[in-house]
């Protein structure tokens, strides 16, 4: 049977783009996994473009343990590549290629390790769900998750593969992007107060947003498991205006919330949108009445944490071999299966070090600690737990 590194290098060479298909890939493994006998459920999104993999080794009837991954990437366009980012490279016992850390290396540990779980009976199953659209909001999971939820036995336990050098990971924030959009009313710039300047108004809403975010940062309201130990607010994008001399009618501007599991990111987004209706609209629709402060919802995923006490993360420990628990700083899928009743841990080979840079990476020496991690894991299933 291949290694996980013979694998990944298949996987690399798809490049599932978040933008772009990935039926490809989950094509490949689903012919993969039927050649050994185990059969695969197949979730498509609405134009059938993409699609998320779900299956099951072992037993039907009882909740096991799932393996969760996600088989796009981020873009490699505008990064500065030196070597090619969907042909798998090795040097110096580095693996390189688009994905091979963020999150391609783990989903081809777990494929290698089928054989191994196939070897013998399972007395719990081992589930594998291969999602869509993560990179972009973790979109794709969400339809997978209705449908687990739906059946008596659900798993007791996920595991996250995303890149934590294999440091047992136990929590995370959670994120929610917002787009605002500002109408107001142009005119010349030499009648200004005639018009409703949107770039002003613009304005005054990220500064509200400051203000949120400096509460946020109350030591009150810290949790120093975290890095930074408080819920950020920050504005990525803005655009707006069409010429110096013209007062703007229209200004657009992006905001996120990284939320610690403890906070709410919706909050913030309606602390500014009673503040945008109190304050802000009626002095703009008290020059025109056409002006208006729109907000759409862009992306959002709850955070992530799991009581270091459970028995979802004592049996992180033992699989890891580590009780050093911690946090990232980036999100994951995880918060959603928790949200789903599914008791969720992150542990995956690589660093997001090198995740979604130019030249990413995973060691050889990773890949065999995570080859090394479901075998404990194939052992503690064949156990009468």
């Amino acid at each position: 049977m291949p290694s996980s590194r013979d694998l990944l290098a298949q996987l690399i060479a798809f490049p599932t783009v978040s933008r772009d298909s990935n039926l490809a890939l989950i094509e490949f493994v689903r012919d993969y996994l039927a050649d050994l006998g185990v059969a695969c459920e197949l979730d498509y999104n609405s134009t059938g473009s993409k699609a998320n993999l779900f299956a099951t080794i072992g037993p039907t009837e009882r909740g096991g343990v799932l393996l969760s991954g996600h088989s796009d990437v981020v873009p490699v366009d505008g990064q500065t590549w030196t070597l090619p980012p969907f042909s798998l490279t090795e040097r110096d016992g580095k693996l390189y290629g688009r994905g091979t850390a963020d999150m391609k290396g783990f989903i081809a540990c777990v494929l290698a390790a089928v054989p191994r779980f196939l070897d013998q009976p399972l007395r719990l199953p081992v589930h594998l769900a291969f999602s869509y659209d993560e990179e972009v909001g973790c979109l794709g999971v969400r339809s997978l998750l209705a449908e687990l939820q739906q059946r008596p036995n659900k798993p007791v336990l996920c595991v996250i593969g995303e890149p934590t050098e294999l440091k047992p990971v136990l929590g995370h924030k959670g994120k929610l992007a917002m787009r605002c959009q500002v109408q107001g009313a142009a005119c010349h710039s030499a009648y200004a107060p005639q018009g409703v300047n949107a770039i002003e108004y613009a304005a005054r809403l990220i500064g509200k947003l400051g203000e949120i975010g400096l509460r946020l940062k109350a030591v009150e309201r810290q949790d120093k498991r975290f890095d930074p130990p408080y819920s950020t607010v920050q504005t990525g994008l803005i655009s707006g205006g069409r010429a110096l001399n013209i007062v703007p009618a229209e200004c657009q501007f992006d905001f996120e919330v990284r939320a610690l599991p403890s906070d709410d990111p919706q909050q913030v987004a309606d602390e500014l949108k009673a503040y945008a209706e109190a304050e802000l609209l009626p002095q703009m629709r008290g020059v025109s009445a056409a002006s208006a402060i729109a907000f759409q919802p862009l992306s959002a995923y709850p955070g992530l944490a799991t009581d270091p006490h459970s028995q979802a993360a004592e049996l992180l420990a033992l699989l890891s071999g580590s009780r050093d628990f911690s946090t990232v700083a980036f999100g994951t899928e995880g918060g959603l299966f928790h949200q789903a009743g599914i008791p969720t841990v992150v542990c995956g080979p690589g660093s997001m070090e090198q995740g979604h840079k130019p030249d990413e990476f995973v060691s050889q020496q990773q890949l065999d600690g995570c080859d090394a991690m479901l075998m404990r894991l194939a052992d503690w299933l064949q156990r009468d737990n």
